[in-house]
């Protein structure tokens, strides 16, 4: 089968609605070889060329008036290494895929976010991760990748294969080339038992640490407006499999956070005084509860209410200080917020570009309700992170450039380097990644 080019191009739209573009064409190639000949092909017309996954991310990161590249065709696992435990996946396979495939051997990542609709390139190119003590980006758990460069080139990377490539473009923002496949460490499946129960946001922050600690996966959910979380950790169990009942997972899962959220964020927009009524409720509505499952089914979550997300990675030091000023930003500002904000963890790690890269990390995420003014809140929120020397999400909204960039990670002269070695045409430029990484 030839890859699917087609000239009529309409429309390209993400997942959250904010962001659009009209390609020139759109290419769904069905091998390797198809795609270095799309890329050759993009340049000799003088076209810039980005992949697109299934659209996640709330920033412009993916978006482009020249080829679009949609893997769709290049799906799939190619090789399991048991000796290695590694298993080389296709690129455009989608995480939920790669999750139920990897179970059916007995096999399972060692950690990942809480959605599963990304494809795995997507979902790492960005830096998506879970919470974690020892793990937690997706992209950390990656043992080589192989890429199309700019000049049609294919090449792969390892620790030991390329490792200046590797160690810049396991989060490679796009930028550096089009990943084609990606081998990730795995390990025999096992059980997690999750715990989740509502805790006072006062005793969450003053415990934090021994929390942390405690716990291989630790987070928590703050409701704006009301002085309680819910806090969720998880840690490998013996067994036995306890899954959530059919009609509490339904109860819990479908109607409170997707149903009931979605016409409670419809009544909140509407009527934004009913906002801190509202999030009262959601606070209370989830009940403890505790299950144990294999690992895709207790880390991630549906997610159909849409919403726009910005999330910062700030020093887990500074959790506790960013969380009270956050607060307190909101108790001022009249802001109505409906939707919880997210605190995650995530251990240094040695990607260039990763929102970890040599610290240890804590995320906090806030979300407003697609079609809901966000921008006030954001700003204001975005202002706290960066006097913490945050790092942005890489495919989540906000406003740096690669002046504020160059000064949080250390190691953004080494990918700048690099991406003029493998990109010096900027095949792979849009505006995002002008403004992020600069001309």
């Amino acid at each position: 089968m030839g890859s699917k080019t087609s000239a009529k191009s309409g429309t390209w739209r993400n997942w959250g609605g904010n962001v659009q573009a009209r390609p020139a064409r759109e290419v769904a190639p069905a091998s390797v070889e198809e795609l270095s000949a799309a890329v050759r092909r993009a340049a000799e017309d003088g076209l810039k060329v980005k992949a697109v996954g299934t659209g996640h991310s709330f920033t412009s990161i993916a978006a482009t008036d020249g080829v679009l590249i949609r893997p769709q065709l290049l799906t799939g696992i190619r090789t399991i290494d048991r000796d290695a435990m590694t298993v080389t996946v296709e690129a455009g396979t989608p995480l939920k895929r790669l999750n139920l495939a990897l179970a059916r051997e007995g096999l399972s990542l060692t950690n990942m976010g809480d959605i599963m609709e990304q494809t795995v390139s997507g979902a790492t190119s960005t830096g998506t991760h879970g919470t974690g003590r020892e793990s937690a980006s997706i992209a950390a758990q990656i043992r080589g990748l192989e890429l199309v460069t700019a000049d049609g080139a294919v090449i792969s990377c390892s620790a030991t294969e390329n490792p200046e490539v590797f160690a810049a473009a396991r989060i490679g923002l796009g930028a550096l080339g089009i990943v084609t496949a990606i081998t990730f460490a795995v390990e025999p499946v096992f059980l997690l038992t999750a715990r989740e129960e509502p805790m006072p946001l006062d005793r969450v922050l003053a415990e934090f640490d021994q929390l942390w600690a405690e716990n291989e996966h630790f987070e928590f959910y703050w409701f704006p407006h009301t002085t309680g979380t819910t806090t969720k950790r998880n840690n490998r169990s013996a067994g036995p499999e306890q899954p959530v009942g059919r009609l509490a997972g339904w109860v819990e899962d479908e109607l409170l956070s997707n149903g009931v959220f979605q016409v409670a964020n419809w009544v909140g927009r509407a009527v934004p005084a009913t906002v801190p009524a509202i999030a009262r409720l959601s606070s209370r509505a989830l009940s403890a509860r505790t299950y144990t499952d294999i690992p895709y089914k207790v880390f991630t979550s549906p997610r159909r209410v849409r919403f726009v997300e910005m999330e910062y990675a700030v020093p887990r030091a500074a959790l506790g200080d960013t969380l009270r000023e956050l607060k307190t930003m909101l108790d001022r500002s009249g802001l109505r917020v409906s939707f919880p904000v997210e605190v995650r963890t995530a251990p240094a790690d040695d990607i260039a570009l990763s929102t970890a890269s040599g610290r240890d990390s804590a995320y906090v995420a806030v979300h407003m309700f697609r079609g809901t003014p966000y921008q006030r809140y954001f700003t204001a929120a975005e202002r706290i992170f960066t006097a913490h020397e945050g790092r942005p999400h890489w495919g989540k909204v906000h406003t740096r450039d690669a002046e504020y960039l160059a000064g949080v990670y250390p190691r953004f002269g080494e990918f700048s380097a690099l991406r003029d070695r493998l990109d010096p045409q900027r095949l792979f430029q849009n505006d995002y990644l002008r403004r992020v990484l600069g001309a």
